[in-house]
């Protein structure tokens, strides 16, 4: 990990429960290149890391390029339709192999025809038969591991031996009333934004903000959350309920699409927002889910991913299309008026007079994963300083 000054680490041990009495992450956590390099380390390279719907890889060779911390992977479905990851370098001389998405039956390296298979082994070396001791089942792709829970994809760089299970704790429990894996994505987008990633998935996971930065499209619609729940994994979630929809602007409520199978009593009126740790975070609604991706490209830039996922059956009903518009542009509402706000919040981060702030009553998951964000990362510096 990169060493950090020793005033940040200070200013990050203050970060601790309750957070009532805690300060906020300390502004270079949002601006300064070397803590980007370590927590690209601590926080991306450790651990299970979201990466969005396992729809994306629907069937055998559909494959997504991606960086994690810094690490250029491709995420595949294999032929038997399990999810794979590998280092997207190929074992000859390291050339890229994938770039963006699509279907390969093969992995076919574009610069010396090195070919793999979907399960990462060497199927083909050109021009190899002379090389002393070359073994083909010795050069097959760096594995990954990769899993699917509720829906969602992870993956983990490190090799620690934690499951995915241990690590996600009572997600999938809490998330029980929702029809979480079954959810279709039906709009997936990706855009860059001007800001630290930790600050577009805070925006995300706050109420505090929404009288002044969407109080003319949907705000009116939430009401008074309930405090974060206990939660025993890498996560936090928040409950709030709405009058209406969460999924609409307040002028279209009459748009509604119906409700998810088995979703009862307060769960129908009001959205469940949840920030599994530390990069993906989802509001699971009455009739639709949105999840954000956010990863960093610089200290200041982060690749985004929207994802708004229904029912197979609102999908295949007549009208959906129309209705379903109304969702996308709500969301893509509330995209355009965050971003503007969190431009001018990444411009003021840059200050050398910006402090460390106080948590409001209505920001109380972005308490925990801060808890969280500093532990971590105070953990791998001490690990440093021993190693």
């Amino acid at each position: 990990m990169s060493a950090l000054s020793q005033t940040f680490l200070d200013s990050l041990g203050r970060v601790a429960p309750p957070f009532a009495a805690s300060p906020t992450l300390p502004p270079a956590a949002y601006r300064d290149a070397d803590v980007l390099a370590a927590e690209q380390a601590a926080v991306f390279r450790k651990g299970w890391v979201g990466i969005g719907r396992a729809d994306l890889w629907r069937e055998p060779g559909d494959y997504q390029a991606l960086d994690i911390g810094g690490v250029p992977l491709v995420v595949l479905r294999d032929g038997t339709g399990g999810l794979r990851a590998f280092a997207n370098t190929c074992r000859h001389r390291g050339a890229k192999l994938l770039e963006g998405r699509g279907n390969a039956a093969r992995v076919v390296c574009p610069f010396h025809a090195w070919t793999y298979g979907l399960d990462g082994t060497l199927k083909g070396a050109p021009r190899m038969g002379h090389a002393t001791g070359f073994d083909a089942a010795g050069h097959g792709l760096v594995a990954f591991r990769a899993e699917e829970r509720a829906g969602f994809a992870f993956v983990r760089l490190d090799g620690g031996a934690g499951d995915v299970d241990s690590w996600l704790g009572d997600l999938e429990a809490v998330h029980r009333p929702w029809p979480l894996a079954s959810l279709v994505t039906a709009r997936r987008r990706e855009l860059e934004v001007g800001c630290n990633w930790k600050l577009f998935l805070e925006v995300f996971n706050e109420y505090y903000h929404l009288p002044c930065v969407h109080g003319g499209t949907f705000g009116g619609v939430y009401g008074e959350p309930d405090p974060a729940d206990e939660a025993a994994g890498a996560f936090t979630t928040q409950f709030g309920p709405t009058e209406g929809t969460g999924g609409l602007m307040e002028s279209d409520q009459e748009h509604s699409l119906p409700a998810m199978p088995g979703l009862e009593g307060r769960d129908r009126r009001g959205v469940r927002y949840t920030w599994a740790y530390p990069s993906m975070t989802f509001a699971a609604g009455a009739e639709a889910m949105w999840v954000y991706e956010a990863r960093p490209l610089a200290p200041d830039r982060c690749h985004v991913v929207m994802s708004v996922c229904f029912p197979r059956a609102t999908i295949d009903a007549d009208g959906f299309d129309a209705k379903a518009r109304r969702y996308y542009a709500r969301m893509d509402a509330a995209l355009e008026e965050d971003r503007a706000v969190l431009e001018r919040q990444q411009a003021g981060m840059t200050s050398p007079a910006a402090r460390q702030g106080r948590f409001s009553e209505l920001e109380p998951s972005v308490a925990n994963f801060a808890f969280w964000y500093a532990e971590t990362m105070l953990t791998a510096g001490r690990a440093g300083a021993d190693g």
